[in-house]
Parts: structure tokens; C-alpha cells; sequence
């Protein structure tokens, strides 16, 4: 393994309490696309935006009072930013640029820089679809780098990479999976070096990993996804702790809640692990609760999920049975976020729609229009981000705020 460039954080803590307001990683704290403590307001308005350059669909991410964002620009989405902002005003406070050693091929409608990036509170873990993979300080020291093409030179997929990282401890989970080299690796946080390496199914896939705990005070683990199914494992150690064979998608990814994983196969499946380490125990199946290519989010006592046409449908987290569907305004890309009892979520031509969830049939209680530039015909297709009272969202060239 050929370690382009590392500098060990020698007697430092790795690990910092999050924050209420903390937006850490791709949907939020543990992956659940729900604000624990935040608030979507109804009447949202635009409070500010700042220009980015090149490319980009990674969600921003919050840690305390930063925000972290990635973009990708070059005539071939060569040069790999890394942008620190304050999330109060978007004032630039620092940018790292890399240059990358991977291939930069995608989709037209994606980008190099696809994969969200990840926090454990004190450093900020960034991956890029040419398998670049970089720490940084929160001051912005860079702390290593991976040039994982070079490690791996067959992983590639030419529509582009879009799986996101996790963070678990001192691991940095990252799924490279293709119809070529595929691959998962724990990474140590403090040298960017392998602590495992599992070989996946060799099959294109999006979906981004997601942490699993069997308690409240239970060390988590990750849950790995692919077409055949789940996969946990520890992640100190990649040691496989149970597995679900019936298949998942490669797209949307699974949602935790108070122990059961919903994952995205055959429709919504909901499983329930427990501590022998057998195969999950199945509590139900709904293919109605289709979430298409969009992440299911779990708010109170249902399940959301959001279909190619762009209907809202609320199923019983208990049973799976439908509860209500309702239209919203699409198409969608990226997945919908929610706190409190309302959802929100943003369709390809950047329209902000809240829905209030507790309403008997669901309720459109507010929307804004951003103002996308129609001459480069510019889609958003990123997921959004909630920190307090407010709403992260960007394109290729913007990123706003959004509040009260």
C-alpha cells in the first residue's frame, strides 16, 4: 500500500463530542437525515449565497460554527477543493486545493466531487470520485492523503463514484465498489493507513454506508450495503458481525432508528439484529414504500420515502402499512431531511418545499424558489444539510442558507 503523504497527530484525542447543531457526514448524525435538535421553518427565505467553482454535488457538512463543502474544477474536474465557510455569513475561512491522481470520469449530470465528506468533530475527512481521499484539521492543516487509484488501479466506474465516508471511532469506513476492483476499507483517522480491507460484489454501487447500534450506549458499527445485501461489520477490525442476503439497492441508502435498520431492499425491508450475531430478524417487507433512488428517513412513528414521481408516502415504522401519500413538485435527486414533525426537500430545479408530516394526510405548509441559472441549465442534486434553524443547500457554482 503506497501512502502518498502522511503526518500522525502524535498524543492529540481524535474524538469530540458532537454538537446539537452538528450536520457531521452525508444525511446528518448517524446517517438519518433528521435533525435531532433543529427546526425547518415554514416561511424560509434566502439569507445568503456565496459563488463555488468547477463542479459539485457533495452535501455540506456542519461542525460547530463551520461548514465544510467540497467542489471539483478543470477542463476535466482535475483540481479538488475543500472549502471551510462560516456557516453564520458563507465567509470563506480557509480552501485546500489537491490535484487528482485518480480517473475523472462521470455521468454529465454528476460531478468528481459527489461523495459528501465526514467529521468526527475535530477533522474533516473528504473523498472525491477519482478515490482521492484527504484528512484535514479543522484549521486546515492537511494531515494525509490517499491516492487510492494507486493502491487499487481497477476500481472505477465511468458513470462516477458517489458513495459517501463514515466515521466510527478512528475509522474512516469507505466504500470503492464497481464491476471491477471492488472494495471496502477501514482507515485509520490518525495515519490514512488500512486497519481492513474486505473485497465487495463486484457491481456498481452508489448506496453509502450507514452506523448501526444495538443500544443507545452500544459501539457502533457499519452497516455496509451493496446489491447483495447488507454486510456489518466492526470497525476497528472489518471482522463481519451478521449479514442480510436479499439483495439492496445501489442507489438509495438505509436508515437506522432506535435500532432497526430500514433498509433499502425490496422496497423498504425493516430488521431487527440482535446481539448472537445471526441474520437479522425481519419485522416487515413493503414494496409500496419504494424510495426509488432517493434515502428513506424515519421521523416519530412513520417512515418517508420518496418516489421517482415525486409522492411523499408515509408508512408505519411498526408494520409498513401506507399511512398517507402526498404530491410535491419534482423531480428529485437528492433525498429529503427532516425535524421536528416537518420534511423537507428540494427538487432538480430548486424548488424548497416543507411538508408538515403530523397533518392526517400530510400538509404543504411552505416553499421558496432559488434562483438557479438557467443558461448553464442548473439542476440541484444534492442532499440538504440542517444546522438550528437553518437550511444548507447548493448547485455546481452556489451554496445558500436558508432561514426564517
Amino acid at each position: 500500500m503506497r501512502l502518498l503523504y502522511s503526518l500522525s497527530l502524535l498524543a492529540l484525542a481524535w474524538a469530540a463530542p458532537a454538537l446539537a447543531s452538528d450536520w457531521p457526514q452525508f444525511r446528518g448524525p448517524d446517517s438519518t437525515a433528521v435533525a435531532p435538535d433543529g427546526q425547518i421553518p415554514a416561511a424560509l427565505k434566502i439569507d445568503w449565497s456565496v459563488p463555488l467553482p468547477g463542479r459539485g454535488l457533495a452535501s455540506p457538512i456542519i461542525v460547530g460554527d463551520k461548514l465544510f463543502l467540497t467542489c471539483a474544477s478543470g477542463p476535466k474536474q482535475e483540481r479538488l477543493h475543500l472549502f471551510c465557510l462560516d456557516a453564520a455569513n458563507g465567509r470563506k475561512i480557509w480552501e485546500r486545493q489537491l490535484q487528482a491522481t485518480g480517473r475523472t470520469m462521470s455521468h454529465p449530470k454528476t460531478s468528481i466531487a459527489s461523495s459528501t465528506p465526514c467529521s468526527d468533530g475535530r477533522h474533516v475527512f473528504a473523498l472525491w470520485s477519482c478515490n482521492d481521499l484527504a484528512a484535514f484539521d479543522l484549521e486546515g492543516n492537511l494531515l494525509w492523503v490517499r491516492g487510492l487509484t494507486t493502491d487499487y488501479p481497477n476500481a472505477s466506474n465511468s458513470l462516477g463514484m458517489a458513495s459517501s465516508p463514515i466515521v466510527i471511532g478512528e475509522t474512516v469506513v469507505v466504500t470503492i465498489e464497481n464491476d471491477s476492483e471492488s472494495y471496502s476499507l477501514g482507515v485509520d483517522a490518525k495515519t490514512g493507513c488500512n486497519l481492513w480491507k474486505l473485497d465487495r460484489p463486484k457491481a456498481a454501487n452508489w448506496s453509502s454506508p450507514v452506523p448501526w447500534r444495538a443500544g443507545a450506549h452500544a459501539t457502533p458499527v457499519a452497516v455496509l450495503q451493496s446489491s447483495k445485501g447488507l454486510l456489518a461489520v466492526d470497525p476497528a477490525s472489518g471482522s463481519r458481525l451478521w449479514e442480510y442476503t436479499e439483495g439492496a439497492s445501489t442507489t438509495s441508502s438505509s436508515v437506522v432508528a432506535s435500532g432497526i435498520i430500514y433498509a433499502a431492499s425490496n422496497g423498504v425491508t425493516a430488521l431487527s439484529p440482535d446481539a448472537s450475531n445471526a441474520a437479522p430478524k425481519q419485522l416487515w417487507r413493503s414494496k409500496q414504500i419504494n424510495p426509488a433512488t432517493i434515502s428513506p428517513l424515519v421521523l416519530g412513528g412513520s417512515i418517508f420515502s420518496c418516489n421517482n414521481a415525486g409522492v411523499i408516502l408515509a408508512g408505519d415504522i411498526k408494520t409498513g402499512s401506507i399511512q398517507w401519500k402526498l404530491r410535491l413538485t419534482g423531480p428529485f435527486s437528492g433525498s429529503p431531511v427532516g425535524a421536528g414533525s416537518r420534511l423537507l426537500a428540494v427538487n432538480e430545479k430548486g424548488l424548497v418545499q416543507v411538508v408538515e408530516t403530523s397533518a392526517s394526510e400530510g400538509k404543504l405548509i411552505g416553499q421558496v424558489q432559488l434562483p438557479l441559472n438557467t443558461e448553464t441549465k442548473e439542476n440541484i442534486l444534492c442532499t440538504p444539510a440542517i444546522s438550528g434553524n437553518h437550511v444548507y443547500v447548493r448547485t455546481d457554482s452556489t451554496l445558500w442558507r436558508l432561514g426564517e
